[in-house]
């Protein structure tokens, strides 16, 4: 037996770690690397009817990929443009709710980790509370707060701020303000376990030395919290590109979400291969675009998994 699972075991015991051990095996295997095989397999299958399915026409063929680049056989276009700018559009977007996720809840996650207080405690159930509700509950939530007669609405125009209603959900502010807040809680907690663990002798010997608060959280805090911010920033990346409902209840008539596009071919078009290609393709991309940005920033995933 490997030194790791006999250190393993003699912390855990054998009945309750191998139970625990059979679960982690169970989700990682069966929940997540089976399925994404099995829709890999799909990609490269072409879209048949049922009695043909594992017949002599059911080989291994790229046209389900060449479909999201190049479109139908014999269309009007060199390329298919819809497609690729939605997949393009999608990506640019789950960026910009990361960054924005970032922006909010670092402030956030400093405060609830180097301030002392039964406050404390208070604010951080008023983050969870929310999150007992249903996400689509809670995206109809939002949508009625950004209506044309919402309350956000009704508070602008009485305080003057506009003439009329502003239509947020047309302009995609309800969609990114929805994702944002979704996936709130997995930015604030992970930046926030990794500065609850910084020593605040090391700040206050930078404010002794007279360094700006600028500079003390360019220097000392965020060099420290580089872990949780590669954490958070990959969950929300991740969440973000690959979400559903939000982009179904919140998006206007012209931000359809890659992954929109992927229900369509699952259940409208009961394209089954071509639904599973273009799966493929953001899951690979995505995790392309988060391991070169952990070279750029230099994080391993050491770092994301603490």
């Amino acid at each position: 037996m490997p030194r790791f699972l006999r250190e393993y075991f003699n912390r855990n015991g054998v009945g309750l770690g191998s139970v625990m051990l059979g679960l982690v095996l169970f989700w990682t295997i069966g929940l997540i690397i089976l399925p994404q095989l099995s829709m890999l397999d799909f990609s490269f299958r072409p879209n048949l009817p049922p009695p043909e399915i594992g017949g002599p026409k059911d080989l291994y063929t790229l046209e389900n990929y060449k479909y999201l680049i190049f479109g139908p056989e014999g269309g009007s276009q060199d390329y298919n443009a819809v497609d690729l700018k939605v997949f393009y559009r999608t990506l640019i977007a789950a960026v910009l709710v990361t960054l924005f996720n970032l922006m909010l809840c670092y402030p956030i996650a400093y405060y609830l980790a180097q301030t002392n207080g039964n406050h404390i405690r208070i604010l951080a159930l008023m983050l969870i509370i929310p999150y007992w509700i249903n996400e689509i509950l809670r995206a109809f939530a939002l949508r009625i707060i950004f209506g044309e007669s919402g309350v956000l609405n009704n508070l602008l125009v009485g305080a003057g701020v506009f003439d009329t209603p502003f239509d947020f959900i047309r302009n995609d502010i309800a969609l990114y303000a929805g994702l944002g807040y979704a996936y709130i809680l997995l930015m604030i907690f992970p930046i926030y376990n990794v500065i609850e663990s910084l020593d605040r002798n090391q700040i206050e010997a930078a404010r002794d030395m007279g360094a700006s608060w600028t500079r003390i959280h360019r220097r000392v805090v965020i060099p420290y919290a580089k872990p949780g911010i590669s954490s958070g920033c990959t969950m929300v990346f991740m969440l973000s590109a690959g979400a559903l409902a939000a982009p179904q209840i919140l998006g206007g008539p012209s931000s359809l979400w890659f992954t929109q596009l992927i229900y369509q071919q699952f259940n409208d078009n009961s394209d089954w291969p071509q639904g599973a290609a273009y799966a493929v393709v953001l899951l690979v991309t995505c995790i392309l675009l988060v391991l070169a940005l952990m070279r750029v920033f230099k994080v391993n995933m050491g770092d994301i998994g603490k």
